[in-house]
C-alpha cells in the first residue's frame, strides 16, 4: 500500500487513477478537499476498494500519524500543494502554510513512523516528494536547461515556498536518515486540470466566447509535460531511484505562451468550429503579472539515462488529447467552474485589463 497527499488534485488524482490502472497495490488517498480538491475527478474509482479516500489536512500531525499507523504504507507520495503563482501573489498566507509547513508536518510524522520499521520494511521505504522547476528562478533565451545541480533562486511566493519544502526534504534526509526522493516537473497540462492554469483557462474561455487573456508579449517560455508522462516518471522514480536524489521531469517542449495559445485555437476551429471567424479572434493582451518569469527549461537526461524514462507524447499529441478530452468533459468543467472560480478569474484578469 502506497499513501498519496493531494491526490484529489490535478497531478495527484491522474496519478491515483493510472497507479490503480496498472498497479495491483492499493492507494490511501488523503486530500483536504481545497478549491482545487475535486472528487468528482475520482468519480471512476467510486466502489473500488483499492482506492481509500481520507478528508484531512497534512498540518494535522495526529491524524497523519494514525492514518499511517493503521495503514502501514511503503511509501508517501507527496503530491499536496498550493501552486498558482498568481493566487500566491494575492494570499501568500496559504502556500507557506500548506506548502512550507504542511511538508514539515508530513516529514516529521513519515520520521517517526518509518523510524518504528522494522529492518527490511524500513529499508524499502520511500517518502517522494514532487516538487517544480520554479525553484530554480527564470532563465534567459540563451542559458542552458535547469539540471539537477542548478542553483535555486525562486521568484515567487509560490516558488520560494516550494523551494523552503524542498529543503526540508534535503535536510531530513542529510539529518535523520529518512530515504527521500524528490523530483522537478516542468508545466503539467492534461485532463482534470482546473481551469486557472492556462490550457484549460484557454479552451474554457473560447468555447464560452470570452477574451483570452494573455500577459504581456506572450513570449514566455514554458516546458510543457504531459501529466500522463509525469505520472510514468513518478512510477519510475519510486521503483528505481536513489535514496536522497533529485530528479528532474521535463517534456523537451519549450514552447512560447503565444504559441500555445495559437495552437489550441487552431485545434478548437478544428474540433468546434465557431459560425464565423476563428478563435484567436478572442485573444486580448493583458498587462503581465508582478515578477514574471521568462523561461523554464528542464534537462531530464538524469532521469533517462539512470531509469530509463523519457515522454511518450509531443507537444502536439499531448495538446490535442487535452482539447479532446474537455471537449468531452463538458460536464465537468460546468461542476468545476463554481460561483467563486468565476469571481477569481474576474478578479485577477480586470487588474490587467
Amino acid at each position: 500500500m502506497i499513501l498519496v497527499t493531494g491526490g484529489a488534485g490535478f497531478i495527484g488524482a491522474n496519478f491515483v487513477m493510472d497507479w490503480l490502472d496498472g498497479v495491483d497495490e492499493a492507494v490511501v488517498n488523503v486530500d483536504k478537499l481545497t478549491y482545487a480538491g475535486n472528487l468528482g475527478t475520482l468519480r471512476s474509482l467510486h466502489g473500488d476498494l483499492s482506492h481509500i479516500f481520507v478528508r484531512a489536512d497534512i498540518c494535522d500531525s495526529n491524524t497523519m500519524d494514525v492514518l499511517l499507523e493503521d495503514y502501514q504504507p511503503r511509501a508517501i507520495l507527496h503530491f499536496a500543494a498550493e501552486s498558482h503563482v498568481d493566487r500566491s501573489i494575492h494570499g501568500p498566507r496559504d502556500f507557506m502554510q500548506t506548502n512550507m509547513m504542511g511538508t514539515f508536518a508530513l516529514l516529521d510524522v513519515a520520521r517517526r513512523y518509518w523510524s518504528g520499521l522494522p529492518g527490511a520494511e524500513k529499508d524499502a521505504f520511500r517518502f517522494l516528494h514532487v516538487s517544480t522547476d520554479e525553484v530554480f528562478g527564470s532563465l534567459s533565451e540563451t542559458d542552458p536547461p535547469f539540471r539537477e545541480d542548478t542553483l535555486y533562486a525562486p521568484n515567487s511566493p509560490y516558488s520560494a515556498s516550494k523551494a523552503s519544502a524542498d529543503h526540508l526534504v534535503r535536510a531530513w534526509n542529510h539529518t535523520y536518515g529518512l530515504p527521500t526522493l524528490t523530483t522537478h516537473c516542468s508545466n503539467n497540462y492534461g485532463p482534470y486540470q482546473f481551469p486557472e492554469k492556462l490550457i484549460p483557462l484557454m479552451i474554457t474561455r473560447a468555447l464560452e466566447g470570452k477574451p483570452l487573456p494573455l500577459y504581456g508579449d506572450g513570449q514566455n517560455v514554458r516546458d510543457w509535460l504531459y501529466v500522463g508522462d509525469h505520472c510514468a516518471a513518478i512510477r519510475a522514480v519510486l521503483a528505481k531511484g536513489r535514496a536522497g536524489e533529485t530528479y528532474n521531469v521535463g517534456g523537451w517542449n519549450e514552447v512560447t505562451n503565444i504559441q500555445v495559445v495559437h495552437v489550441l485555437c487552431d485545434l478548437l476551429d478544428e474540433l468546434r468550429p465557431k459560425a464565423s471567424g476563428s478563435y484567436r479572434d478572442q485573444i486580448t493582451w493583458v498587462a503581465d503579472r508582478p515578477g514574471h518569469d521568462r523561461r523554464y527549461a528542464i534537462d531530464a537526461s538524469k532521469i533517462n539515462r539512470e531509469l530509463d524514462w523519457k515522454p511518450a507524447e509531443t507537444f502536439e499529441s499531448g495538446l490535442a488529447k487535452t482539447v479532446r478530452w474537455y471537449l468531452s468533459h463538458e460536464q465537468w468543467v460546468a461542476d468545476v467552474i463554481s460561483g467563486d472560480y468565476r469571481k477569481w478569474v474576474e478578479t485577477n484578469y480586470a487588474r490587467r485589463a
